[in-house]
């Protein structure tokens, strides 16, 4: 049976080349696009599209374009993900159906038909394959209301391709990790201005992950401790005690900023070297002398020579403090910090491993 009323569907829209595209795909088919770009608290700096470019690029399509702010219940799948972390500390399962859910909500409100994403099956070897596509159909609460444009032709029908409302002949079959098809249908339909393709998530990164890790342990992931993870060097001491120590001027600065409101800040005083902060519920006179010392190591003072750092009104003139020390406290990525498959956690819902 052929519908010939005008069908209304929402799509997942980062301002990757895979949503334009699969936007355009059922734009070209008379379906009212609603493009909903979700604001998500991990975006690898330069990475993230500005709100001009997705308005230029929903223009381009002719969609709606709407914007939503990731609120507590995403941070809480951060720190407590069902389906596991895929790679690092990115839950992708997790990440996915929490805006698939909630352009589930957003579809019932304004009555739209079905609700439609960019992935394509293979793109992502964990995430993107046949079972992670169907576990998002059950989970989303979508079933056979989620529709993959671009890999629609070796998927199983949906619904609004079995009631005639978009037409599957017309959709694609695309498959794997080369964007070749992708760059080659978007010459076609006339896009050259989109972002090249690449993760977009810091929680991929191992050492944000690791900073990121740390700070569920410690019960510290807020949405005011996001912004420290992204700068300066990390490091745990015993107490629990944090200390941020910038690499850069620009890291000085943003984290005399945040120290500003939240945190004890360390300066060097008669050198050159960057700031510290020491962030604790309990401040005491061990963890600010450790503070002090560390900061006197990245100073550029002859090695073995006391320097003055300066906390609020009071002086610290101490030593460097020795690497073996930093290199026990610091919160650093790498294999032996976490990996991909053995992150993963068990489905509560059917017992089964999510590989």
């Amino acid at each position: 049976m052929i519908h010939s009323r005008k069908s209304k569907a929402i799509g997942l829209f980062s301002g990757s080349l895979d949503s334009i595209l699969a936007a355009k795909l059922l734009a070209e088919q008379g379906v009212a696009i609603v493009a909903l770009n979700f604001k998500l608290p991990f975006p690898v700096p330069g990475r993230v599209p500005s709100d001009e470019y997705l308005q230029t690029m929903a223009d381009l399509i002719g969609a709606s374009l709407l914007s939503i702010q990731a609120d507590e219940s995403y941070l809480e799948l951060i720190r407590n993900p069902e389906f596991g972390y895929i790679r690092e500390m990115a839950p992708c399962i997790d990440c996915m159906g929490w805006m698939l859910r909630k352009a589930r909500e957003l579809m019932k409100e304004i009555k739209a038909d079905f609700v439609f994403t960019g992935e394509v099956l293979g793109q992502q070897p964990f995430s993107q394959n046949k079972r992670s596509l169907k576990l998002l159909e059950r989970i989303s609460g979508l079933g056979s209301r989620l529709v993959r444009p671009l890999s629609a032709k070796i998927l199983e029908p949906t619904l609004p391709e079995l009631s005639g409302l978009i037409r599957r002949e017309r959709l694609l079959d695309f498959h794997g990790g080369s964007r070749h098809q992708q760059m080659r249908l978007a010459r076609e339909l006339g896009i050259v201005d989109y972002p090249i393709p690449g993760a977009g998530c810091l929680l991929t990164d191992s050492n944000f992950a690791a900073r990121c890790r740390d700070a569920v342990t410690h019960q510290e992931l807020t949405w005011g401790e996001i912004e420290w993870l992204k700068y300066g060097r990390h490091f745990r001491l015993k107490s629990g005690a944090r200390v941020i120590i910038g690499r850069n001027e620009k890291e000085n600065k943003v984290l005399e900023d945040l120290a500003r409101n939240n945190g004890l800040l360390f300066k060097p005083v008669e050198i050159q070297g960057p700031v510290a902060v020491l962030k604790t519920k309990k401040v005491t006179k061990k963890d600010m002398e450790l503070a002090a010392r560390m900061c006197a190591r990245y100073c550029d003072n002859p090695k073995g020579k006391a320097v003055k750092i300066l906390s609020g009104e009071k002086v610290f003139s101490c030593k460097a403090i020795k690497d073996e020390d930093l290199a026990e406290w610091r919160i650093v990525g790498g294999k032996d910090k976490g990996g991909r498959a053995d992150k993963y956690k068990k489905n509560k819902n059917n017992g089964k491993e999510q590989k």
